[in-house]
C-alpha cells in the first residue's frame, strides 16, 4: 500500500531528476549561445568587409559580461532563489539572441551580444551549486553535465555554420532564441520554486579547512581560474579560425564548423572519463595531471600544422574540458553548500572575465604574429596552470593526511 510519505518521496525524486535534466540542458545552451559569434564572424568578415581582428573584437563586451555578471548572479541566487535565477537565464538568453538576430548594424549587434553575456553568466554560479545539491553520485553527475556543456560548445560551430549557410546569419541567432524562450516556459511549469530551501543549506564543507589553508587555496585558485580561463577561452574562441587558416585555406564555412565540432567533442569523451576517475583516484592529483596534458597539447598545437594539428587540438580540447570537471569536484569538496553560489561565482568571474581579455588578446596577437604567436602565448599560460594545480595537489594531500590521522585518533 502506498503511503503519503512514499508519494512525497517519489514526487521529490521526480522533481530532482527534472531539475538535473534542465540543468544539463541549460549547460549545453550556455556554451552554445556564447560561441555562436566566434563562428559567425568568419562569414560576417565578408559581409561587412572587415578584418578578422576587427570583427572578433566586437565580441569582447559579451565575454567580459559573461565573467563579470557571474558575481551578482551567484550572490542573488544564494540570497533569493536559484530556480528563479535559472528561469531568468533562459528568458534573458532568448531575448538577447532575438535582439542580435534583428540588429540593423554592428553597434547594436555588439550591444545585443553584451546582453547575451549578462544572462549567460547566470548559469555557472547558479546551476553548478544546484547540480551538486541534487547529485547522488557527484563525480558522474558533474561529468555528464560537463559533457552537455561540451556538446553545446561543439554544436555551436557546426549548427551556426549550417544555419548561416542555408538561411542567413540572422537565423543563426533566431533559432536558438526560440529554443531558449520555449525552454524557459517549460522550466517554470515543471520545476518547483526552491526559495524555502535557502535557509536550510549546509554551512559545513565535506572537508573543513583551517583559515590558513583556506586562504592559501583561495590564492592558488585565483591563479588557476585566470590561467585556465585564458587557455580555455583563447582555444575555444579561436578554434574555428585556426581550423580555417592552418588546416585548409578557403575551406567552406560549413566544413570549418564540422571540423571544429569534431574537435570539441573530444572534450566530451574526456569528461566522461573524468567522471569515473574522480571516484577512484584523488581528484587533486588528477587535476594536476590533466593540467600537464593541457600544456602538452597546446604546446604541440603551436608547433605543428595540417592534419597533425587536428590531433594536437583534440588533445588540448580533451584536457581543457577534462580539467573543468575535476576543478568543480575539488571546489565542491571543500566548500559548504550555503556558500557554493558565491564561491562558484568568484571562480567563474575570474575564469570568464578572462574571456574578454582572451578575445582582445587573440585580436592583438593575431595581428602581430598570426596563430604561431597566439598559440605560443597560450602554451606559456598553460604552464602557469600546471604549476598552480601541482601546488594545490601538494597542499590538499597534506590536509587529507591530517584528516585521516584525526579520524583514526577518534576511533
Amino acid at each position: 500500500m502506498t503511503t503519503l510519505t512514499d508519494s512525497a518521496t517519489d514526487a521529490d525524486e521526480q522533481a530532482r531528476v527534472r531539475s538535473i535534466a534542465f540543468l544539463n540542458w541549460a549547460h549545453a545552451i550556455d556554451h552554445y549561445v556564447i560561441l555562436i559569434f566566434p563562428t559567425l564572424v568568419i562569414g560576417l568578415q565578408v559581409i561587412y568587409g572587415r578584418s578578422y581582428a576587427e570583427m572578433i573584437a566586437l565580441g569582447t563586451a559579451s565575454f567580459v559580461a559573461f565573467g563579470v555578471f557571474s558575481l551578482p548572479a551567484g550572490w542573488l541566487a544564494d540570497r533569493w532563489s536559484r530556480r528563479n535565477m535559472m528561469a531568468l537565464f533562459y528568458f534573458g538568453c532568448g531575448g538577447s539572441l532575438a535582439l542580435a538576430a534583428f540588429a540593423p548594424n554592428l553597434i547594436l549587434l555588439a550591444a545585443a551580444l553584451f546582453l547575451l553575456g549578462v544572462f549567460a553568466a547566470i548559469y555557472h554560479p547558479v546551476g553548478m551549486p544546484m547540480l551538486i545539491a541534487a547529485a547522488t553520485s557527484r563525480g558522474r553527475t558533474l561529468a555528464f553535465n560537463g559533457v552537455c556543456g561540451n556538446v553545446g560548445a561543439a554544436l555551436a560551430a557546426g549548427i551556426t555554420a549550417a544555419l548561416a549557410t542555408w538561411f542567413g546569419w540572422r537565423a543563426a541567432f533566431l533559432a536558438p532564441a526560440t529554443l531558449c524562450l520555449v525552454t524557459g516556459v517549460l522550466y517554470l511549469r515543471m520545476v518547483p520554486d526552491d526559495g524555502h530551501k535557502t535557509a536550510s543549506r549546509s554551512q559545513q564543507a565535506d572537508v573543513p579547512l583551517s583559515m590558513h589553508v583556506m586562504a592559501t587555496m583561495f590564492g592558488l585558485f585565483i591563479v588557476i581560474a585566470l590561467s585556465a580561463g585564458l587557455v580555455f577561452n583563447i582555444i575555444s574562441v579561436a578554434l574555428p579560425k585556426i581550423v580555417d587558416e592552418r588546416i585548409g585555406e578557403n575551406m567552406p564555412l560549413l566544413l570549418v564548423g564540422g571540423v571544429a565540432t569534431a574537435v570539441f567533442l573530444c572534450g566530451a569523451l574526456a569528461q566522461l572519463a573524468m567522471g569515473r576517475l574522480v571516484e577512484k583516484f584523488p581528484p587533486h592529483w588528477l587535476f594536476a595531471g590533466v593540467a600537464a596534458l593541457q600544456f602538452a597539447g597546446v604546446w604541440w598545437a603551436a608547433h605543428t600544422g595540417g592534419l597533425t594539428l587536428l590531433l594536437a587540438l583534440a588533445v588540448s580540447m580533451a584536457a581543457i574540458y577534462g580539467q573543468v570537471t575535476v576543478n568543480d569536484v575539488v571546489i565542491a569538496r571543500y566548500t559548504a553548500d550555503a556558500w557554493r553560489g558565491r564561491v562558484y561565482a568568484v571562480r567563474y568571474f575570474l575564469t570568464f572575465v578572462s574571456s574578454g581579455a582572451a578575445v582582445s588578446a587573440i585580436a592583438f596577437l593575431y595581428s602581430r604574429g598570426g596563430f604561431d604567436l597566439v598559440l605560443g602565448t597560450t602554451a606559456f599560460l598553460a604552464l602557469g596552470f600546471v604549476v598552480a594545480t601541482a601546488a594545490v595537489a601538494v597542499l590538499v594531500t597534506g590536509v587529507e593526511k591530517r584528516r585521516a590521522r584525526n579520524l583514526q585518533a577518534v576511533e
